[in-house]
């Protein structure tokens, strides 16, 4: 008997060359994937990469998103110092604040965010990143990251420290205290990274870059910065924004008394680092920082992160905690303090905020 053959009708072919089509294209593409990601990372062929970024889904370690956002700061420092140094600013206003000053912006500002932006933006490609400033497409470029940790963080935060990828915004300000910038009043100058997870913030950094100074801290990891011994609580120095000193002032007097001392200072990352034991000689230092008018949250995220891995705290003035989630900035005014009874401090301030509209 003739053996018997299997024979497919001209629409079984068709189907079979398509399904093995489909199988060859997912198999190519998922390579190409594969070293597009490895080249974005800054891999080179032959050499070991650096582990992968994020993904959907997946997990992060925090120490890594630690040592780009101090990298990121710093170059973004880099920039600001550059432009400031050859004085080519080209200042213009971006308009009003809601206190009627111009909200000024500079080529300090735009060069910093770029580095800034597109150096995490490269390392972590799907993350939510809010910056102050507009990122131009056309403007886009590669920073590479080697995935390098440095020595420094891994000895304060000595194990992996993993959180979804999904949990995580970053909040950039590539220059805060523009307005001071302008003026050259360079001790009030930062840039600052923070990470917030599940909208509480977990990482902040703020760089100097007129004096090259980094601080950084991780909520329940560890930090290069650390708390003073003391502060006065009874008749404490408080430091506030440069444009409303006056209004503060008022109510600080009624409340702590006439030795309370007013420091009046340009941006929100300087306030922060004057209540820190900071080995900067252009830093004054302060017990409390308060503001009473509405805040941007990149201004004062990394701030909020640093103070609260050291046990300290920064809330609106009604003592509610600030999610770093949704709006981009807050109504509520904010009180920042360390080594005090928080609360205790809340209930003596029940009217600045109304000074703040």
């Amino acid at each position: 008997m003739a053996p018997m053959g299997i024979r497919l009708s001209p629409l079984g072919v068709a189907v079979f060359c398509l399904l093995g089509l489909g199988v060859l294209y997912h198999l190519y593409s998922g390579f190409l994937a594969g070293r597009f990601s490895f080249f974005g990372l800054g891999g080179e062929p032959g050499g070991a990469a650096g582990p992968a970024p994020a993904v959907e889904g997946g997990t992060v370690d925090l120490r890594e998103l630690l040592a780009v956002s101090v990298l990121a700061a710093a170059r973004g420092g880099d920039e600001v110092r550059r432009v400031r140094e050859s004085n080519a600013l080209h200042e213009k206003s971006k308009g009003k604040t809601r206190e009627g000053a111009d909200d000024k912006m500079t080529s300090g500002d735009v060069l910093s965010n770029r580095k800034m932006f597109y150096l995490l933006k490269t390392a972590f490609p799907r993350f939510q990143i809010n910056t102050e400033e507009h990122v131009d497409a056309a403007d886009q470029e590669v920073i590479l990251w080697d995935h390098n940790i440095p020595e420094d963080i891994l000895r304060e935060i000595t194990t992996p420290k993993e959180v979804p990828a999904e949990s995580v915004t970053v909040w950039i300000d590539p220059l805060d205290a523009t307005q001071e910038y302008t003026e050259d009043l360079r001790q009030y100058v930062t840039t600052m990274v923070c990470v917030a997870v599940n909208g509480k913030p977990v990482l902040g950094v703020i760089h100097k870059p007129f004096s090259e100074y980094t601080a950084w801290a991780m909520v329940d990891g560890g930090s290069n910065v650390k708390a003073r011994t003391s502060y006065n609580e009874k008749t404490p120095r408080i430091v506030v924004s440069r444009s409303h000193s006056g209004m503060v002032k008022q109510v600080a007097l009624q409340t702590f008394g006439n030795q309370t001392t007013i420091i009046p200072a340009g941006g929100a990352g300087y306030k922060v680092l004057a209540l820190l034991d900071v080995p900067d000689k252009s830093q004054e230092s302060a017990d409390l920082y308060i503001h009473v008018t509405y805040i941007k949250k990149w201004d004062i995220c990394a701030g909020n992160a640093i103070l609260k891995a050291l046990g300290g705290q920064m809330t609106t003035l009604r003592g509610e905690e600030i999610s770093y989630t949704g709006s981009d900035g807050i109504e509520g005014g904010l009180l920042a303090s360390i080594k005090m009874n928080h609360q205790a401090l809340v209930r003596k301030l029940p009217d600045l905020e109304k000074i703040g509209h």
